[in-house]
């Protein structure tokens, strides 16, 4: 297995994007797995949309950002590039399908790396559209010396609270409303402040490949939320992947899933 280089200064980086948002990424992690976490301030409490892969302390790295702050920590869905650092903040909040999941490292999964079996033909995410490295690694570096990337498991942890479409979120300056959007998985949620038409979407929608063949996968859900996401008069997608977008590109990534999917 090749030897990677230990990441230089903070494994986590970090930018504010406007509208009071700082998006917090891996910069040494592939495409593939590489998740949006966003953070947004608010007067009684602060939002964290996802929480990375916990290969690296995600409360440790950006402590300076969090240091006296009550931080409400919502998953938006299960899956282990979305959940890595969830377990190091007090609040936790998932989908109630979802609840179960999340405190089972097994049913969560992960892995930092592939190998290819000799003849063996594409993996469903490449056939998705995703180009995977050649040589299976999904890291460009590691947090620290000696870290093995086979050993790599989700620490495990308990939802403080459980949410349905329709619950809130209030930060006290700003509110962000639940929506279930299954699909990519059964308790896939976005998070929707309708007042400034902001998006948190996680993995529902974002600008590249979607994936639907996953084992708790639903195409017929998905096209459902595909109609609910399209009629929404949103002014910016903040996505699980990839960078944010405006309605007239989330209508476009809509219809074309719902051409490739829906039923003729």
């Amino acid at each position: 297995m090749t030897e990677l280089p230990v990441a230089p200064g903070e494994w986590f980086e970090r930018r504010e994007v406007g509208g009071g948002v700082t998006h917090i990424t891996e910069p040494h992690v592939d495409p593939f797995l590489r998740c949006n976490c966003w953070y947004v301030r608010g007067r009684d409490a602060d939002l964290l949309v996802d929480t990375g892969l916990g290969i690296a302390s995600l409360l440790a790295s950006a402590g300076d950002l969090f240091a006296g702050r009550r931080v409400v920590a919502v998953a938006t869905h299960y899956h282990f590039d979305h959940v890595g650092s969830l377990h190091e903040f007090d609040e936790r909040v998932i989908h109630t399908d979802e609840a179960a999941l999340i405190e089972d490292p097994a049913r969560i999964g992960g892995w930092l790396r592939f190998d290819r079996e000799p003849g063996a033909g594409p993996l469903p995410v490449e056939e998705a559209g995703y180009v995977l490295p050649a040589d299976g690694e999904l890291l460009a570096a590691v947090p620290v010396a000696g870290f093995d990337r086979h050993q790599y498991s989700v620490v495990p942890c308990t939802a403080t609270r459980t949410v349905g479409d329709g619950d809130v979120i209030d930060l006290g300056t700003r509110a962000f409303e639940v929506l279930h959007l299954p699909g990519h998985s059964p308790g896939s949620i976005g998070l929707w402040d309708g007042e400034a038409g902001v998006l948190f979407s996680g993995d529902a929608v974002y600008d590249g490949p979607l994936l639907d063949d996953n084992p708790n996968s639903d195409v017929a859900a998905y096209c459902d939320t595909m109609r609910r996401l399209a009629a929404l008069p949103v002014e910016v997608v903040h996505g699980g992947h990839e960078p944010s977008f405006g309605r007239e590109r989330l209508v476009e990534l809509c219809e074309a899933y719902l051409r490739r999917r829906a039923p003729r």
